[in-house]
């Protein structure tokens, strides 16, 4: 008998291309450990330009993040597969630790490049940061 070593997994979702790659793995391995499936869209807090007050510029965020979670749940529903869905405020890799933790996850599962490119190759990417400071096992996905 084997054990499950992936109880809970989390996939931080953002509707990129690599996320969405990394959602339709996090499905396999599901399936193959019996896992658990959280969800994750971090809405980033900083504002890039001044073209929207804070205030509504928060509001577009979280209201892409709830329909890109809503996107990611329709997939994982196809496949039979539920799933727990958690949007939260802030810095994405801190966030995505706090969740980690919070939720117990094992496995992280994310896609190796996001939609923030031009801001992820000035501070480093999400998945590049996740591999040096999760609290859990990463798997990140091209």
């Amino acid at each position: 008998m084997t054990s499950n070593n992936f109880k809970k997994i989390l996939v931080p979702v953002d509707g990129s291309k690599c996320s969405n790659k990394a959602l339709l793995r996090s499905c396999e391995l599901v399936e193959v450990f019996n896992s658990k499936l959280i969800l994750l869209y971090v809405a980033e807090k900083s504002t890039p330009v001044n073209l929207l007050d804070r205030k509504e510029y928060m509001e577009l965020i979280r209201k892409f993040g709830n329909k890109t979670l809503e996107r990611a749940t329709h997939v994982v529903e196809k496949k039979n597969i539920s799933c727990k869905t958690i949007l939260k405020e802030g810095n994405v890799v801190s966030e995505i630790k706090k969740v980690v933790k919070s939720e117990n996850c094992d496995l992280i599962i994310v896609g190796n490049k996001g939609l923030g490119a031009v801001g992820r190759f000035l501070l480093g990417s999400v998945s590049n940061k996740l591999a040096q400071h999760a609290p859990c096992s990463v798997l990140i996905v091209k």
